[in-house]
């Protein structure tokens, strides 16, 4: 364990000089590297003694720098959302959600070609509703996963504010969250004594890294500084990607195979085969159990019971068509087709 932190702690103090360099993301950086040592239950309450320390060394380092006309609008709204968010993290496994966060971290690959005319030209304030639904969304997201720095750098890059005024106002909006999701996580039960262990790691890295990083921040232009933060939504969205997936395929059991003119998914204990012809164009083919028929052929299927030693059912759909029914019928070895 004592390895493992001090790596973490290294990991951690590059991560927040990367972050404030580009105005986030260490959350998503250290992700990967806390769910190869953790559950994924427990990852968000590592992570987050981590952050809340990130912001309240930011805020005192950058103070002057707060914009808070942002502040005012977004930290309202994204309280009740990380609440809601913390709650599901009991019924919904976070892999998922920080899944689907990687995809839309890689889309953002487009920014890295554009050039600094037009860059400038798409940075403006935004309306307040704006600033309203993306503190609720951020911290619904930070609520579920632990992390949303990277996930809205985007927002702050395209509001026109200079790199000081992203890692002072982000924080400032972001402290509060923090503060409430370790609060939930705590009477939720969402923790561990490694975690915990974990989360001081991350802390002392995140404090070492904002005390130090306002010596780098005057060297980086804006424009620089702008490309660096869209490169690491990239990196991250790739590495975090690699990582959920390696962890649905492992306890969701997703697999799939393929041949000439079909390919089959199964995902946990179901599975979908997805079928293609020339004659007969795409479909999609479900299994299904009997209870599943309609009325009229639960009556022939009761009747083919007797005349066969197994009968396996699939729901075929086809597009504008209406959905048939495919009774795969064994006996002896043999097998007897019919569409319904």
């Amino acid at each position: 364990m004592i390895l493992k932190i001090s790596l973490l702690l290294i990991a951690t103090i590059i991560a927040f000089w990367i972050s404030a360099i580009c105005g986030g993301g260490a959350s998503l950086i250290i992700i990967p590297l806390l769910n190869f040592i953790l559950p994924s239950s427990v990852v968000p309450f590592a992570l987050t003694i981590g952050t809340f320390t990130s912001s309240a060394s930011r805020i005192a380092v950058f103070k002057k720098s707060i914009n808070w006309k942002i502040f005012f609008w977004f930290v309202p709204f994204s309280i009740p959302a990380v609440l809601l968010g913390a709650w599901l993290m009991k019924y919904v496994n976070p892999t998922y959600l920080q899944f689907f966060v990687a995809l839309f971290l890689v889309t953002n690959i487009t920014e890295l070609f554009r050039s600094k005319k037009n860059i400038q030209k798409e940075e403006k304030p935004y309306p307040k509703y704006i600033l309203a639904l993306v503190g609720f969304f951020a911290g619904f997201v930070s609520g579920v996963t632990g992390a949303i720095g990277l996930l809205f750098n985007r927002f702050y890059l395209r509001y026109g504010l200079t790199k000081e005024e992203i890692v002072a106002t982000r924080s400032a909006n972001e402290i509060f969250l923090h503060l409430i999701k370790l609060i939930i996580y705590v009477l939720l039960g969402l923790y561990s004594r490694s975690a915990l262990w974990l989360g001081i790691a991350v802390a002392i890295g995140a404090i070492i890294s904002s005390f130090t990083v306002k010596y780098i921040l005057p060297y980086i232009s804006e424009f620089v500084f702008r490309k660096i933060g869209y490169g690491a939504m990239v990196i991250s969205g790739i590495t975090l990607f690699i990582s959920t997936s390696q962890q649905i395929l492992k306890h969701d059991k997703l697999s799939s195979n393929s041949g000439l003119n079909e390919a089959k998914i199964k995902w946990r204990e179901s599975s979908l085969d997805l079928e293609y012809s020339f004659n007969g164009g795409f479909e999609v083919e479900r299994p299904i159990q009997e209870n599943e028929l309609p009325d009229n052929l639960k009556l022939k299927y009761a009747m083919l019971q007797g005349e066969f030693d197994q009968i396996l059912l699939e729901k075929v759909f086809k597009f504008g068509k209406e959905p048939i029914y495919e009774f795969y019928c064994y006996k002896d070895d043999k097998l007897t087709k019919l569409d319904f």
